[in-house]
């Protein structure tokens, strides 16, 4: 009789409990991340952000599960500074790493490092771009230099190996045998870097045939950059992309034709680098493929003969088309992770973020690249998911940077920051809690001039939640106020204007102060 009781009482306990298999599968272990970061990913080719151009379903499924930030900013809008300050979560003046000339030092603080004391599995494959070998990491596996989007080769902890494939499938196939190869009674961070879509967009040969309408042009387009110097000196105009980089063209096909400056230095040739490195890197079934697509374009762009506006139109939707391609592919490989997740039981208990490492142009006042503090270059995709801690289906509006990233990363791994970065954790606003003093403005500031691409002057400014003033100096002195509510695309600069002249002082003010408390000691 006492062995029917109890057993009914271990029935009794066993229906009435509230938690359910997957809670106790994961309670009280630390949370897994995944930390995914493209490169030069416009929020606008992203369709939980914008669904004009393209579906990406898998980067819109993380959005949904979780939430969408739509004032999320680089604090120095180029590649190599922008890694370096998700890894310091310090500003480039402090972490060493200003323009894609410096190298990364990784004896420095770093958050890898933190994770790897508090017995994380670290690991990062994909794109590096920071010259010295990586610290903080258990296992490394990176693209050489930007990489190369077919056959790459990549440095695996020290040995370099070359791989035949399309890059964003061969970086997703390491990540998910690394994954594999976790111990599960221990946590994991992994930054799953993507190349793509950086320049100069060679898309998967599977997905040619994606894009074939023209696409919108934006409406400023055609900006003639009236009173904004440092925009009109730049060299990062569509209208002068290179022919055979960028426009996938063989020399017969454009003959007669310049072969576009690209806004690189004159002593780097373009055109011997795209047929020997680029497109003289396809195995031979490759180049089959790529020239039963690219060959016919070339052989129509001949017999046009396009001049002027209609060849710089002609040249955007070839960029555009290639590039959405491009992004195309890193979300259909986002997906493949997101599934072996799903499909491991690794969901429920793992952080998942996906970001770029800056924004880009995509036509917007005629240009492609980033480097400048307006918005299509400041604003980087952000969203994140973590089931039962992240609410799902929310948009945010705060001020977040990628100096977050690390205090962000270590706040879910239970770790504190230490007091030398200089971001702030996420956690409470992605809960759905921002904290009453959360930042009202961010500083920006980017150095890569005169020595690099594009000509970009120099500048540094403020972004308020409705204004931004930026200064461009080394070789100009030139101001610019722009008031994003009514001038979103920002158009019409108002540093000259009578009725802006107290807010541009109190901005001036904002930027002193946000300098001192950044520790800069220079301009």
């Amino acid at each position: 009789m006492k062995n029917i009781l109890y057993l009914c009482l271990l029935f009794i306990i066993a229906c009435t409990s509230t938690e359910s298999p997957k809670e106790s599968k994961t309670a009280n272990k630390p949370y897994n991340i995944i930390f995914i970061m493209s490169d030069d990913h416009a929020e606008k080719a992203i369709s939980a952000y914008d669904k004009s151009l393209i579906n990406t379903p898998n980067i819109d499924r993380i959005a949904n599960e979780g939430i969408l930030f739509k004032n999320s900013f680089v604090t120095n809008s180029i590649c190599a500074p922008a890694r370096a300050v998700l890894l310091t979560g310090k500003y480039s003046h402090l972490n060493g790493l200003r323009d894609n000339r410096d190298r990364f030092d990784g004896s420095q603080l770093t958050f890898p490092k933190l994770l790897q004391e508090a017995g994380y599995q670290t690991s990062i494959v994909g794109k590096w771009h920071l010259k010295t070998e990586p610290t903080g990491f258990d296992y490394w596996n990176i693209l050489i230099g930007q990489g190369e989007y077919y056959n790459p080769r990549m440095i695996d902890n020290g040995d370099t190996i070359s791989h035949t494939g399309y890059t964003s499938t061969v970086i997703t196939d390491l990540a998910l045998d690394q994954l594999k190869q976790q111990d599960p009674d221990k946590p994991f961070c992994m930054l799953y870097h993507h190349k793509a879509p950086h320049r100069n967009w060679m898309p998967d040969s599977k997905h040619f045939d994606l894009f074939t309408e023209d696409l919108p042009i934006p409406e400023n387009f055609w900006d003639n950059y009236e009173n904004r110097q440092a925009a009109e000196e730049q060299d990062q105009s569509i209208v002068n992309m290179y022919m055979g980089g960028d426009m996938k063209l063989q020399p017969e096909h454009y003959e007669g034709y310049d072969y576009g400056t690209g806004g690189g230095p004159p002593q780097f040739d373009m055109e011997k680098s795209w047929l020997n490195n680029s497109y003289g890197r396809l195995t031979d079934e490759q180049k089959e493929l790529w020239d039963a697509h690219y060959d016919p374009i070339g052989e129509d762009f001949k017999k046009r003969q396009l001049q002027g506006k209609e060849l710089a139109e002609w040249k955007y939707q070839r960029y555009m088309k290639d590039y959405l391609r491009s992004v195309y592919s890193v979300d259909e490989n986002i997906g493949r992770v997101l599934d072996y997740l799903d499909e491991n039981g690794l969901a429920e208990n793992t952080l998942v973020v996906y970001t770029s490492d800056q924004g880009f142009y995509l036509g917007e006042h005629g240009w492609y690249d980033k480097r400048f503090m307006y918005e299509e270059s400041l604003s980087m995709p952000l969203v994140a998911r973590l089931p039962g801690v992240i609410p799902s289906n929310q948009t945010n509006e705060d001020i977040v940077l990628n100096l977050d990233f690390a205090p962000t990363i270590l706040d879910f791994a239970g770790i504190d920051a230490p007091s030398e970065f200089q971001g702030e954790s996420l956690r409470s606003v992605m809960e759905g809690n921002t904290p009453n003093n959360w930042r009202k403005a961010m500083y920006y500031h980017y150095y890569e001039y005169p020595h690099g691409w594009h000509k970009i002057k120099q500048h540094y400014g403020v972004r308020t939640d409705r204004f931004k003033l930026i200064h461009f100096y080394n070789d100009i002195d030139t101001w610019e106020l722009y008031d994003l509510q009514e001038d979103p695309t920002e158009m019409n600069n108002l540093i000259n204007s009578s009725d802006h002249q107290d807010l541009i002082e109190e901005l001036k003010l904002e930027i002193q102060n946000l300098r001192k408390s950044l520790d800069y000691k220079e301009v």
